[in-house]
């Protein structure tokens, strides 16, 4: 909205993509930076013993007792702010990715909200799994018709885009494909963040990798195997607001955390990284860059089916993992909390780093 206002009269400088980034991202940092104590303390105030500590994690959580929960909801604010102020109105791929951020948001909401009010530490006291991963199934199919209608005439409909410049029609399977990535993407995220300040941390160089990406679809010829997309210059606002307000959250959520992102703020973000990289045809590259968050997803499925199986064989349930997901396995193996949150970090930077490579060479 600022944008186009300075753009009528004239100020040139708003046109380009890195000038609205840049506003975006400083407009994001600041709301987190000015808003986060007085958000935190009103937090507080309302969930008094803030988010129950489940059951299943390991005893030395049990000190983060009354910590408030739902930081997310001040995140998904000051991206929403700094994002619709310096991205053209008129971006359509803009306003969906910002849709997938608000829908996987009042999703976790509704997760937090039940969580807080019941104070149950069972792992199970938000919304079941299964009512979850419908709620979701409905956000992915509205998201993939919305994003296959920002798609250029040259590039197929509901197609795959692979690196090494291949692209190919999935048909209706798109669909299938794109629960997997919007919806792995919120649950990859939603799983990851279970110690302070790790969701943020892993999540920046995914964002570094989608910024780098969506350069290229607005640059002829910066990238060959990057389709050109015109029409996603309108991200480079949304994806400022995300990394400012992530880095803002970070300052509060660092190690001992002030407060916890909660469910409305790792979904949404999720959600939000697997909707952007469809729309930049770069949901692979996506997968590489964010491997870390996704091996803790999948060492959550495989402790969970292992569990179910041996259990149904031998009638005694058997776990891959001293305690899943995979961070809390290496809590169990006695690693500072600090120190496994550096080194998935550094994981996290080596996979976004071999995603640059492909994006560039492949």
């Amino acid at each position: 909205m600022l944008t186009d206002y300075l753009l009528s009269h004239g100020y040139g400088l708003f046109f380009g993509g890195w000038t609205q980034f840049g506003a975006a991202f400083g407009t994001a940092f600041l709301i987190m930076m000015i808003f986060g104590r007085p958000f935190i303390r009103a937090m507080h105030a309302w969930q008094k013993k803030g988010q129950p500590i489940s059951e299943n994690v390991p005893e030395s959580h049990r000190k983060k007792a009354g910590t408030p929960t739902m930081g997310g909801i001040l995140v998904i604010i000051a991206i929403l702010i700094g994002a619709i102020l310096f991205m053209p109105v008129d971006s359509m791929t803009g306003w969906i990715a910002l849709l997938a951020l608000v829908m996987f948001g009042t999703l976790g909401f509704v997760d937090d909200y039940k969580k807080v009010s019941s104070q149950s530490k069972k792992a199970s006291n938000g919304l079941t799994p299964m009512m979850r991963l419908f709620v979701e199934g409905i956000f992915v199919v509205i998201l993939a018709y919305l994003i296959n209608k920002t798609m250029p005439s040259y590039v197929p409909e509901y197609s795959l885009a692979l690196p090494f410049g291949i692209i190919f029609s999935l048909g209706l399977f798109y669909y299938v494909f794109a629960y997997f990535v919007i919806c792995g993407g919120a649950n990859a995220t939603n799983i990851t963040d279970g110690l302070d300040g790790m969701l943020a941390k892993l999540y920046m160089p995914v964002l570094i990798v989608l910024v780098v990406a969506l350069y290229g679809a607005t640059r002829i010829g910066f990238m060959d195997t990057v389709l050109f997309m015109p029409a996603t210059s309108g991200l480079y606002a949304v994806l400022g607001a995300a990394f400012g307000a992530v880095l803002g959250f970070l300052w509060f959520n660092a190690r001992p955390a002030s407060i916890f992102m909660g469910d409305v703020g790792s979904l949404a973000l999720g959600g939000f990284m697997g909707t952007v990289a469809m729309l930049l045809k770069s949901e692979v590259i996506m997968g590489i860059a964010a491997a870390m968050m996704v091996l803790i997803l999948l060492s959550s499925f495989i402790q969970t089916m292992f569990f179910k199986i041996t259990r149904r064989i031998s009638g005694t349930g058997r776990r891959v993992f001293l305690r899943a997901p995979l961070h809390h396995h290496f809590e169990e193996l006695g690693w500072d909390e600090t120190k496994i949150v550096d080194r998935f970090f550094v994981m996290s930077i080596l996979f976004s780093g071999l995603a640059l490579m492909l994006l560039k060479f492949a």
